[in-house]
């Protein structure tokens, strides 16, 4: 997957899946991030091992990560993380962060649909994404993509800080899920990008 797509503000963007070759572009892009943004990483991505553990993941067939480039710059990053197990071989789990330069302009958007698509492809029926109670705006990004709040498990994890926090579980079956894309979809400017 390789493709070119336009923001709302008419920026061309390309987005391709991650390569091996990406390992200091990604390194770059965690880094620039602002603290408040990584905070509820899963893990120190401006660790290189880290970053290297997440490509030999998606090497193995565990994960499918997609990167939006400008340039060569990589300004936002997306994984469908594949259960693999009997019980949940139907669920993929969705990661997405986006550089605060290109958040609300529609990146975000435009990343989740091609995500969405590379589950369609893997036979995902389910698709389920994880958050702390803090992230209110990737909780409303989330519910206004069809997800829906499943699960709240109190002081079941903690952000980078080392502070406890209520772990989040939201869920979307990729049926309803692509309804809710295509009436968004058809609602915005979305056709310049095809």
């Amino acid at each position: 997957m390789d493709k070119t797509v336009s923001l709302k503000d008419g920026t061309e963007l390309r987005i391709r899946f991650v390569t091996r070759d990406d390992l200091d572009r990604l390194l770059a892009f965690f880094r620039a991030l602002p603290e408040e943004d990584r905070q509820y990483l899963r893990g120190d991505s401006t660790k290189r091992e880290v970053v290297e553990r997440r490509i030999q993941d998606m090497e193995a067939g565990r994960v499918i990560r997609l990167a939006a480039l400008d340039g060569d710059q990589i300004v936002a990053e997306g994984a469908l993380e594949l259960a693999g197990h009997e019980w949940t071989a139907h669920v993929g789990e969705l990661r997405l962060i986006v550089a605060r330069a290109y958040q609300r302009r529609g990146l975000g958007t435009l990343m989740a649909r091609e995500l969405y698509d590379q589950a369609a492809k893997h036979k995902v029926e389910q698709i389920v994404t994880a958050m702390m109670r803090p992230q209110v705006g990737a909780r409303n990004i989330a519910l206004k993509l069809g997800f829906r709040e499943e699960i709240i498990v109190p002081q079941h994890v903690k952000d980078r800080a080392g502070r406890i926090q209520d772990l989040i579980l939201m869920r979307c079956d990729l049926e309803a899920l692509w309804r809710e894309i295509e009436t968004a979809f058809t609602l915005s400017d979305w056709q310049r990008t095809r």
